[in-house]
């Protein structure tokens, strides 16, 4: 079977974000900040790109969008938002939050948070809008709508009637 998206995947980094806290329970917070086409050689490993008092950037490169057949009906979700987002989650490895697995399915990203897994959802950069569009034009088909059956008159006349 021949597929009519022949990228499957997309090279991503993610920049994850520490922000300083002044907070009697947590000193900082990590959140991912963004994402954008990854075109550092292989290999390599995060590196810090922004560094204040209270706040530091790292960029993650070596991570890959990969699509998926089965989740092309969260990617239309998704695409159709008003604001559509890359998910990503991610671990706290060694005190530094690591982005570990992408998706733009609304289903799949939902999935992980409603898990427990640290989830941030970041805007799809422009340029991947298009691929993603291509895949779900090539792979989603909606559920055909069901007609809708209404009670016939003589099943209502076996309910009895309420008053």
């Amino acid at each position: 079977m021949s597929d009519a998206s022949p990228q499957l995947s997309y090279p991503l980094a993610v920049i994850m974000q520490r922000t300083a806290l002044v907070n009697r329970w947590v000193s900082e917070k990590w959140e991912a900040q963004g994402v954008l086409r990854d075109l550092d050689a292989l290999g390599a490993g995060p590196k810090v790109i922004v560094e204040h008092e209270r706040l530091t950037q790292m960029l993650h490169p070596g991570l890959r969008l990969r699509l998926q057949r089965d989740e092309a009906e969260g990617y239309y979700l998704n695409l159709t938002s008003p604001e559509p987002k890359v998910f990503v989650l991610w671990r706290m490895v060694d005190e530094i939050a690591r982005p570990e697995m992408l998706t733009v399915s609304y289903g799949e990203g939902t999935r992980w948070a409603d898990s427990g897994e640290q989830v941030d959802g970041v805007p799809i950069p422009n340029d991947l809008l298009p691929w993603i569009a291509d895949f779900v034009e090539a792979h989603y088909r909606p559920e055909p709508k069901k007609e809708k059956r209404y009670a016939s008159n003589k099943d209502k006349g076996r309910m009895g009637h309420f008053k």
